[in-house]
């Protein structure tokens, strides 16, 4: 009878170990998003930076265990790339056209992907850069947050906001390390929780100043940011393998535009720089990292634009896109996983009242200029009107269909454009041959 009675237990406790069991391995990601200010491809090691090649180990190692996207593209001025990732709306949708746009969006007009995330579950925070948006980060959907008032560096400083209130200090602190003090508190106490973590670090954006570290005789300020940030980068990731979340958290680092200061990649200058609608302006480093779920040291040229962070986290994270909304987010969740996935065929990205949809080998402008970009991102050759290549008259009509359905134009519009010599032409014919 003993024996039957602990038959009869087994048999009935297998279904809810089972359960228990599907429960765990279904248990959401972390995801924690790392947004550099500034810093391009030819800032990063693992892109093939001349000048910074072993000197970024901690986002290399990232690259090295995870995915290393080549084809990242983002609006190229901080606060539409911004909005852009925070609302999965291109710009001529979300009004953030420029830093200095009328129509830059209200917490209250836009869909947010913090507040998402927490309507499945997840706790949210954020440290680091946040203005220009606007409204707070708490009104987007922070549960906590840590900011400044300022859309440039901030640096030494006296002062920073902390959930809405102003945290003055007798002496000047270093802030990203007041940025990551919070950071690695918010980990440490919600590690039994779903969480989302925003980190923008203000590294790094001019000015540049001296870092903690840099050695008093020194001058090169903007090396000094670019390791500091790194270090940054190396001292979250130790965290969470301290708490053992690494298995368990998605690790997505990226810039958030080109740099100020483009630079020669594998010996080649790259062509454009922040504020451009060049490849220099707008194309960025972007890693994921998720520890026995994205392929070690996968490189993968899918195409993917600031609007797909939205659909990505929220597809990882089991939450329900808001309903009523025109998005533009593609979801490369599949690809975070191993899996083909179904990759974008284009990417769009405008800066003021200019824009261009590209696919992999072409590119076309709102005035109707077509650029071959097989020698991106160093050049990109004009394809004149007339031209009889088969590609070319292909990829101009496939392209155009794409900008006659967005319809940029009949969107929210204003008179901020790159400057001259600023977009897809200018000072970059000195590098543009026709073909």
């Amino acid at each position: 009878m003993k024996h039957v009675l602990t038959l009869l237990t087994a048999l009935l406790l297998a279904p809810l170990a089972a359960l228990h069991s599907a429960d765990s391995s279904a248990k959401k990601p972390n995801i924690l998003f790392i947004l550099t200010d500034d810093e391009g491809l030819s800032d990063v090691g693992c892109y093939g930076s001349d000048r910074f090649k072993g000197k970024t180990p901690n986002v290399d190692a990232l690259a090295a265990t995870g995915v290393r996207f080549t084809h990242g593209f983002a609006p190229p001025l901080c606060c539409p790339s911004r909005t852009t990732l925070n609302t999965g709306r291109y710009l001529f949708r979300n009004g953030a056209l420029s830093n200095t746009s009328p129509h830059i969006p209200s917490a209250k007009d836009e869909p947010s992907l913090a507040r998402t995330l927490k309507q499945a579950g997840y706790v949210t925070g954020m440290a680091g850069k946040w203005r220009q948006m606007r409204d707070t980060p708490g009104e987007w959907g922070f549960d906590e947050w840590l900011t400044d008032p300022s859309g440039t560096g901030w640096f030494w400083e006296k002062s920073y906001v902390k959930n809405g209130q102003t945290i003055e200090t007798p002496e000047p602190v270093y802030c990203p390390d007041v940025c990551m003090d919070f950071t690695l508190d918010f980990l440490r106490r919600h590690r039994e929780q779903p969480f989302y973590f925003y980190f923008p670090t203000h590294l790094v954006h001019g000015q540049i100043h001296r870092t903690p570290d840099s050695k008093p005789d020194t001058k090169k300020f903007y090396n000094d940011d670019i390791a500091y940030a790194d270090k940054q980068v190396g001292q979250i990731v130790a965290e969470l393998d301290k708490l053992g979340l690494r298995e368990n958290t998605l690790i997505v680092f990226s810039g958030d535009n080109g740099s100020v200061h483009p630079d020669k990649i594998n010996g080649r200058m790259i062509d454009g720089h922040k504020h451009t609608l060049l490849e220099g302006g707008s194309r960025v480093p972007l890693i994921a990292n998720w520890k026995g779920t994205t392929p070690a040291g996968q490189v993968l040229n899918d195409l993917v634009d600031f609007s797909d962070f939205f659909a990505t986290f929220a597809e990882l994270a089991g939450a329900k896109m808001p309903e009523g909304v025109t998005f533009d987010s593609h979801s490369f969740a599949p690809q975070l996983r191993g899996e083909r996935g179904t990759p974008r065929e284009w990417v769009f990205v405008q800066l003021g009242a200019e824009w261009y949809v590209r696919e992999q080998s072409f590119k076309l402008m709102h005035n109707g200029e077509l650029f071959d970009m097989s020698d991106a991102p160093f050049a990109q050759k004009a394809v004149p009107a007339e031209s009889a290549s088969a590609d070319a008259k292909a990829a101009r009509v496939r392209l155009q269909a794409v900008l006659d359905q967005l319809s940029p134009a009949t969107g929210k519009t204003d008179s901020a454009a790159p400057k001259k010599g600023k977009g897809g032409k200018g000072k970059q014919n000195a590098k543009t041959e026709t073909k």
